[in-house]
């Protein structure tokens, strides 16, 4: 079998975007080296020059899913305007990142876990606590946000829109459209956050 339209080295992107679909269509256990390779029409032994085995894979898949999620936010909190703007702006992004990439999300955080995750995916999985973290302490210094670790400020902000997202990848919103309940949770998340009295 030949390589078809890979041979010129855009096979390893070939083979993510793929991955990605399946993930997405039938989850991390319908994913095989050799089920890509017939998909992209290449050999079976192809994908082996970019990933030694299925796990490779995988850690390849969050590494690029995390590398994604944590462009758009650090988009976000860099943009001009109000630092609460933003903060709310990294909520939307990260909602919308989650709903659109439920599958992908799952496979980020289960390969960040595993007990067997490189340093490298583990520091890249915690950017985006770190880009938020940054935001609440730049906030802090203007006097807009509570006193306050903005490591733990930045966690409890990741655990409400994630569990937003939770709730709307399962279809447990209701009637509630996920457009209004992102700008509910980000109203209240904010009033929390905000120094007392302003």
């Amino acid at each position: 079998m030949t390589e078809g339209p890979y041979h010129h080295g855009n096979l390893r992107a070939a083979l993510l975007e793929r991955a990605e679909a399946v993930l997405a269509e039938s989850g991390a256990d319908g994913l095989s080296l050799r089920a890509l390779a017939r998909d992209l029409g290449v050999s079976h032994a192809a994908p082996s020059r970019h990933f030694r085995d299925r796990r490779a894979l995988l850690d390849a898949l969050a590494v690029s899913g995390f590398t994604r999620l944590n462009e758009r936010l650090r988009t976000v909190a860099e943009a001009p305007g109000p630092v609460s703007a933003r903060l709310a702006g990294l909520g939307r992004a990260y909602v919308e990142f989650a709903v659109t990439h439920a599958a992908l999300l799952d496979l980020m955080f289960s390969a960040k876990h595993a007990d067997d995750s490189s340093a490298g995916l583990k520091e890249l999985g915690h950017r985006s606590l770190d880009t938020t973290a940054g935001l609440i302490a730049q906030a802090q210094a203007e006097g807009t946000v509570r006193a306050g670790d903005p490591a733990r400020l930045a966690q409890v902000a990741f655990s409400t829109v994630h569990g937003l997202a939770t709730l709307a990848v399962g279809s447990l919103l209701d009637d509630t459209p996920l457009e209004e309940a992102t700008e509910l949770a980000l109203d209240v998340l904010l009033t929390g956050l905000a120094r007392p009295g302003r």
